[in-house]
């Protein structure tokens, strides 16, 4: 669906069923069909999950609570139609269609930014916009700093979300005049969860939403803008997981705090064995058991290896191939034939040759230690 489609009026009145997808695929058509006759579902859009597990998931989300979500963005920001959007992330992505879905409420105009993601091009278009806003992931602003490119004088918010914000990097686009306002969210919440009302402060929860952690401290939430519940394709047709009442347990390690007599968060980190590359859910359990599945196949019975993340200033997490018991041509044919199955964003660029790969006495990974190893 083209983006001019999206803003008008009558997308959100006419009872479709939207498939967030970059061009129409058969799966597309086939959710649609699945949506319209075996959910009954109007008024509804779909967003792919980022999650990797094995079978491919879509996030059910009323129209009505994107557009609940986007009031109050706007609201916790002030934003009016005075504001002007600059569209750097894609529709197909929640956080995009979030883009578009607070322009609609508040009349904001929007520049799409089109083509490959380009650093100058971005302030280039944001400058002969006069855009006073942009939604970008921590990749973005990476790229923004590198280039040693300075915010233009209109910009006045640039909301930070996808993945967790390095410290050390928001300040440098800070001290380069980029007004940085931290978020959290993710699609199952039609995005935003929280944001900084101001750089620097803690991320405030929005009033749509009830947050609670468990004796683990992942966060789980509730609230009128929370998905319905996922469609997931498998070898035998859809069928719908339904998100319980109680709400949605994250994989998001947070404190839940009192700050001036308002609910913030503060994120700790995610649960082991799930990481964040280019602000996509990668599970690292999933890609080990097509490992697993490899081995055997390309004949490697005596060799072991193991998936680990490592930090990257880029993407924020980046994967490594780690193996023993097999020589540099084996190695180099297990990446090959593993990247094959992965999605872009999480091929192994590197397979390192240990020793050992560090397990467990039940055999189970032991992460910590095989990172300090890579």
């Amino acid at each position: 669906m083209e983006t001019s489609l999206i803003l008008r009026p009558e997308f959100w009145h006419d009872g479709s069923v939207w498939i967030a997808e970059p061009a129409p695929s058969e799966e597309g058509r086939a959710l649609a069909e699945f949506a319209r006759h075996e959910l009954q579902m109007q008024d509804g859009c779909f967003f792919q999950t980022s999650g990797t597990e094995g079978k491919r998931k879509w996030v059910g989300l009323a129209k009505e609570a994107l557009l609940t979500s986007a009031r109050m963005v706007n609201a916790h920001f002030n934003i009016t139609a005075h504001d002007h959007w600059l569209l750097a992330l894609p529709v197909y992505h929640v956080g995009g269609f979030g883009v578009l879905a607070r322009s609609f409420v508040r009349g904001s105009p929007v520049t799409e930014l089109t083509g490959k993601w380009n650093a100058a091009v971005f302030v280039q278009k944001c400058e002969e916009a006069g855009a006073t806003l942009a939604s970008l992931v921590p990749t973005q602003v990476f790229d923004l700093v590198a280039a040693k490119l300075h915010a233009p004088k209109s910009m006045r918010i640039v909301l930070v979300g996808g993945g967790a914000l390095n410290g050390e990097l928001e300040a440098a686009a800070l001290r380069l005049g980029w007004p940085i306002h931290r978020t959290y969210g993710m699609t199952e919440t039609a995005s935003g969860v929280a944001a900084q009302r101001t750089s620097g402060a803690d991320m405030e929860v929005l009033p749509i939403w009830q947050v609670s952690t468990d004796t683990d401290g992942v966060l789980s939430v509730r609230g009128e803008a929370l998905a319905k519940g996922y469609a997931v394709c498998t070898a035998g047709g859809w069928r719908w997981e339904a998100i319980p009442a109680a709400g949605l347990r994250t994989r998001d390690r947070v404190e839940v705090l009192q700050v001036d007599g308002k609910r913030c968060i503060r994120f700790v980190g995610r649960e082991s064995g799930t990481v964040k590359i280019l602000g996509e859910l990668v599970s690292l359990e999933a890609i080990q058991d097509q490992i697993e599945a490899l081995k055997l196949t390309l004949e490697l019975h005596a060799a072991d290896a193991a998936v680990c993340d490592v930090a990257d200033r880029r993407k924020e997490s980046s994967l490594v191939l780690a193996v023993s018991g097999m020589n540099a041509t084996d190695a180099a044919r297990l990446q090959k034939s593993l990247n094959e199955t992965l999605r872009p964003f999480e091929h192994i660029h590197e397979a390192r040759i240990l020793d050992a790969i560090p397990r467990s006495e039940l055999g189970k990974v032991r992460l910590a230690e095989l990172r300090a190893l890579v």
